[in-house]
Order: structure tokens, then sequence, then C-alpha cells
């Protein structure tokens, strides 16, 4: 299937400075090409979106340099740098790399992302809020009182699926200094996440997951939308259905329809129309995973 991509190079070369109107994304097969890909946590008005990365040197001089200014180029920027220092030719950011003006590019795209995921060479996990050198190993609850003494992304809906699908997913403080990947951090990544370390090295194929164990995992995530708390999970579930923005916490009843449809795992029960566990996670995580339930996953 096709996805648009960031032509890291020309981003960076557009960057400094080139005078001709160099084409920075472009439309290719996920299947087939070597890519990289980011994940991380949007901040509010801060992101460059598709039209403005397609016409950033169209517009006028102060608009041009506003955007320039912004955390979310420079997110961009840096994840460009990165990915030609990795060897890569392309990099998918889904700020920029979605056209939300189309509703169905949009539907198509988040039906497809976490194959997109699970199809990157690299993923490239950007913590903005960590300043050291080193991933943070117990809790900190004072500098993370939000989000349950651990960085942001950690706590939000469509990491989730970050996490798990790619191969390969490399750790990037606020400078973007790699502070390690997956595998090495396998043990402390399962602490914060109560996903096990097989699922998180070798992803969703490696064991049998009940839909409580999933929904477990997503029990205390949050997302901007209410959609998105059903929207986020459609790929850790195999499940594809439309998008409809304003429907609410139907969105959610929606996917428990979908999974009951393709699975016969009653675990389901134990969740609510918003996403919310009736019991609690552990209970969901451990008495409400039996082995013999299986939970079918599309190729």
């Amino acid at each position: 299937m096709q996805m648009l991509l960031l032509d890291v190079k020309a981003v960076v070369e557009r960057h400094r400075g080139a005078t001709s109107q160099t084409k920075v994304l472009e439309e290719l097969d996920d299947t087939i090409t070597s890519y990289a890909i980011l994940s991380h946590r949007w901040q509010k008005s801060q992101e460059v979106d598709y039209d403005e990365m397609m016409n950033l040197m169209k517009m006028e001089t102060s608009k041009r340099e506003e955007v320039k200014q912004r955390n979310g180029y420079e997110k961009i920027l840096r994840g460009c740098e990165q990915a030609i220092s990795d060897g890569f030719d392309w990099l998918w950011v889904d700020t920029c790399c979605i056209n939300k003006h189309s509703s169905s590019e949009l539907s198509e795209a988040i039906n497809s992302m976490y194959r997109w995921y699970e199809n990157s060479t690299k993923c490239y996990a950007y913590l903005y809020d960590i300043d050291g050198p080193t991933f943070p190993v117990e809790q900190d609850l004072e500098r993370y009182s939000k989000h349950k003494g651990w960085p942001e992304w950690f706590s939000r809906g469509w990491t989730l699926q970050e996490l798990i699908a790619p191969r390969d997913v490399q750790f990037f403080n606020k400078e973007w200094v790699s502070i390690g990947n997956k595998r090495e951090l396998a043990d402390i990544l399962e602490k914060i996440t109560r996903i096990s370390r097989d699922i998180l090295i070798s992803g969703m194929n490696s064991g049998v997951c009940s839909v409580a164990q999933i929904m477990s995992w997503a029990a205390d995530r949050e997302t901007t939308r209410p959609e998105d708390r059903a929207y986020s999970l459609l790929g850790l579930f195999g499940v594809h259905m439309p998008m409809v923005y304003g429907e609410g916490k139907s969105a959610f009843q929606r996917l428990q329809l979908e999974i009951i449809r393709l699975s016969n795992d009653h675990s389901i029960f134990a969740w609510d129309p918003e996403g919310r566990i009736r019991l609690s996670p552990s209970t969901a995580s451990h008495d409400m995973a039996p082995s013999h339930v299986i939970l079918p996953r599309t190729p």
C-alpha cells in the first residue's frame, strides 16, 4: 500500500536554503521501501501539518519563519538528520505525512498505521521531557507528576502501538541524544507498560493475548479526542473500520462489536463503552487472560 514519506535529504537541503522547489513528500510502497518512522507526543500549536510542509517555500517570509520556529518543525528536521545519519532516504511523521483535510486519506492512514510502524526499519521515539543522557529506570513522581512518574510518551494512547509494532525502537531525549533501544530497555519498559518482554521484543505474534490483556495496556492511556481511544487500538486487534470523528464514545462501542465479530474472547465484556475497565487492570491482565483464548490477527 502507498504511503507519503518525507525525502529526508530534500527536507534538510530546503532548510539550509536550497533555492530550487524541491519536492519533500513522495508516495511510496511501504512493503518494499526502507524507511524510518517517528513516534512522539504532539504539542499544541507547535506541530507542522501537511499543507505547511508542502508549501513552506511559497509562504510569506514572516509565516515561513514562524513555522520554522515551532518545536514540531525542529522535530521533523532533527528526525530527518537522524535518518540520514542512519542511512535512510525516507522518514514518516504523522503530523505532516497525512493530508487530514481528506477524510478518506485520514481514515486510510489510521487503518494502516499499525502496519506502517510494523513495516518500518527503525522507529525514533522522541521523549521531549527527558533532559538527561539516560533513560529513567525509576518512577519520578515529582518530575512526571501528571503521568504516574514516567515520561508523557508512556501515557498516550497512540504510542502504545508505536511501541509494540516496530521491530526496532530507538529512544531519544529532548536534545536528540540516543538513550537506548527497545531490546536493551525491555525490562524497564515491561515495568512501565505491563507488556511482557516477549511481546515488546518480538511483537504481537510472539504470544497469545486476550482482549482484556490488550485493553489493560491501554486502560491508563489518554487521547486528546475521545474517538482515538478506539482508533488507536485498531491495529493491535487487527480490526479495520471507518473513522467518524464526532461520534464520541460510540467509536469504542463499534470497536467492541468488531472484536466480537472476529473473536470468541468474552473478556472484552470487562470494558465499558468508553474503554474503561470495570475491573482493576491487574485483574484483567491475570484473571481474565486464559491461555486458551486466541484473538485472531490479520496478516
